[in-house]
C-alpha cells in the first residue's frame, strides 16, 4: 500500500496504459481521479473500481475543462499529491502537407498538458513541500523511427519539460520524472500491428526479451515514482522497453 493517503490525478486514464495506472494506484492504496474524453470507458472503469476512483470527462487540450475537472477532483479527494500525464495521440504526418492547425492540435494534446497539469498541481505541492509528477513519454523521445513526424518532436519536448520542472521544483521537494514505454500491447498498438501482414512478427523479432510489454508493467514503474519509495529520484527518464533502447543505441 505504498500510495496510501495519496490522491493521484491521471490524464487519459480510461484505457490502455492509463487504465493500468489507475488500477495499480488503487491497489497501492491511493484515491484516484482521472480525466478522459472517452466517457463510456471512463464511466465503466470508475463504476467497476468503486468510491476511491472518480472519472471526470475533460479534454486535456482545453485548459478550462482541465481546470474544472482538477477542481472537482480536489473537492472529492483533497489536494492532489501526484500527477500522471498519460493522455496523448499518435501522429504520422508529412512535414510539408501538415497544416498549422494540425500541428497545434497535436501539440495541444501531446505536450502542452504536461505544463497545464503542473500549473494546476504545483501551488498545493509547493505549499505541502512535496509531490510527484510522472510524464508518460515514449522511446520516441530518444530513439525515433521514420514516419513518426512530429511524434518524436513532441516526446522530446516532454523530456525537456520534465528536466526543467525537476530542476525548478526540486527546492520544494517536488519530484518530476518521465517514463518512456517501448512496444506495449494496448488496443492502439494491437490495431497498428494487425493493420499490416507480418508486422507483429517483425516487431516481435527485434525485442531483446522476445516479447512486447503489457500496460501493467508500465504502471508498476509509475506507482514507484509516485510513491515515497523514490524520494531521491527526479529529472530522470525511465525506459520501460524491454531493452529495445539499448539495442537501438
Amino acid at each position: 500500500m505504498k500510495l496510501k493517503g495519496h490522491h493521484i490525478f491521471v490524464t487519459g486514464g480510461a484505457k490502455g496504459i492509463g487504465e493500468a495506472i489507475v488500477r495499480d494506484c488503487l491497489k497501492e492504496g491511493a484515491k484516484i481521479s482521472f480525466v478522459d474524453i472517452d466517457v463510456a470507458s471512463g464511466e465503466k472503469l470508475a463504476a467497476e473500481l468503486g468510491s476511491s476512483v472518480k472519472f471526470i470527462k475533460a479534454s486535456v487540450a482545453k485548459f478550462a475543462e482541465l481546470s474544472k475537472a482538477f477542481n472537482e477532483a480536489t473537492i472529492a479527494f483533497g489536494e492532489v499529491t501526484g500527477v500522471v500525464n498519460n493522455a496523448g495521440v499518435n501522429s504520422h504526418a508529412d512535414p510539408v502537407t501538415m497544416s498549422d492547425k494540425e500541428w497545434d492540435d497535436f501539440f495541444d494534446v501531446d505536450m502542452k498538458p504536461v505544463w497545464l497539469t503542473a500549473k494546476l498541481a504545483l501551488p498545493a505541492m509547493r505549499k505541502a513541500g512535496k509531490g510527484s509528477i510522472v510524464n508518460i513519454c515514449s522511446i520516441h523521445g530518444r530513439l525515433t523511427y521514420p514516419g513518426f513526424f512530429p511524434y518524436g518532436a513532441a516526446k522530446s519536448a516532454v523530456l525537456g519539460l520534465t528536466r526543467n520542472l525537476a530542476l525548478d521544483e526540486g527546492k520544494y521537494q517536488i519530484r518530476v520524472n518521465a517514463v518512456s514505454p517501448g512496444y506495449i500491447l494496448t488496443d492502439l498498438t494491437k490495431g497498428w500491428l494487425s493493420a499490416e501482414a507480418g508486422r507483429t512478427e517483425r516487431a516481435t523479432s527485434i525485442q531483446p526479451m522476445g516479447r512486447m510489454g503489457e500496460p501493467e508493467e508500465v504502471a508498476k514503474v509509475v506507482t514507484f515514482l509516485l510513491s515515497d519509495k523514490s524520494t531521491y529520484v527526479s529529472g530522470s527518464d525511465w525506459a520501460v522497453d524491454g531493452g529495445l533502447g539499448a539495442r537501438s543505441a
